[in-house]
């Protein structure tokens, strides 16, 4: 549980690249503003997983899985994530054997007290790209990537007024999904007059600042899907931002399937309720 939490608050304190206050006022548009962030709101996509009947599209988080190995995997752990949960993906027990294999993992002590690399498996985690967080600072603009494990939790962008009244109907709960891909396909110029730190990136997407110390992580051709499907950044992000919703909430359609019942249960309790009070006092002398 500790574990747990300190994950959320480490992907919740993602270091960004902020511009400076004069630049910040400018991006608010008046001298003296103070910018709200993200500036830009996410867009609102349409997700399998969306609406209190929503399901995971196991197709769509295989080809999620692949962009994370292939790329983002490179600078960001996910260390809260075992390999034996990939069953769920539709994976069978002996893809998820061979998967696991790929990766060395520490492990030890040995006999003589020193650690030691072996390959994965099944019951191990994914491993981190970096030793500590220091090195990952080091290796990233001084920004250390957060792990992705509950980041599609940790990073949904909450809707105001009236929005988020409608929300409570509809059962909106894909704000994180929205935000990273909002995110990744969100990079551009910046605009006349607006400088940007070294090393940052303009993002106007971004949750804490007008910039990150990210680069543009994805485009066109960088992965090969082998199910046909297009091979562009706008598919990649939406692939990787469904599985992340997966990795943060991998029991999502037993819960909504649980709700669903309960509710079903509460429509008929109701009627009976009401169909038993009706009687007792249909017999009652007026």
């Amino acid at each position: 549980m500790k574990k747990l939490v300190t994950r959320i608050l480490f992907a919740a304190l993602m270091t960004p690249v902020c511009l400076t206050g004069a630049m910040a006022a400018e991006e608010e548009g008046h001298e003296g503003g103070t910018p709200h962030y993200p500036l830009k709101h996410p867009h609102n996509m349409e997700w399998s997983f969306s609406g209190p009947l929503g399901t995971y599209d196991r197709a769509q988080l295989q080809r999620g899985l692949k962009v994370y190995k292939e790329v983002c995997s490179a600078c960001h752990s996910m260390d809260l994530v075992a390999f034996r949960t990939l069953t769920d993906l539709g994976y069978s027990e002996d893809q998820v054997k061979t998967f696991a294999a790929d990766y060395e993992i520490e492990a030890g002590p040995d006999n003589d007290g020193n650690m030691y690399m072996r390959p994965g498996i099944p019951s191990d985690y994914f491993p981190a790209p970096f030793e500590n967080a220091e090195q990952a600072a080091a290796s990233n603009n001084g920004a250390a990537p957060p792990d992705l494990s509950l980041m599609a939790k940790a990073r949904g962008i909450t809707r105001g007024f009236p929005t988020f009244v409608f929300d409570m109907f509809t059962q909106y709960q894909e704000g994180g999904p929205d935000y990273i891909y909002s995110l990744l396909t969100g990079y551009e110029e910046p605009p006349e007059g607006v400088e940007v730190p070294a090393g940052g990136h303009y993002n106007p997407y971004f949750a804490n600042a007008a910039a990150l110390a990210m680069a543009p992580p994805l485009s066109d051709g960088i992965v090969t899907y082998e199910d046909g499907s297009p091979e562009t950044l706008d598919q990649y992000a939406k692939d990787i931002s469904a599985f992340l919703m997966w990795t943060a909430e991998p029991k999502l359609e037993a819960r909504k399937q649980t709700g669903l019942t309960v509710m079903v249960f509460l429509v008929i309790l109701t009627v009976l309720v009401y169909l038993t009070k009706k009687s007792i006092y249909a017999r009652k002398p007026h």
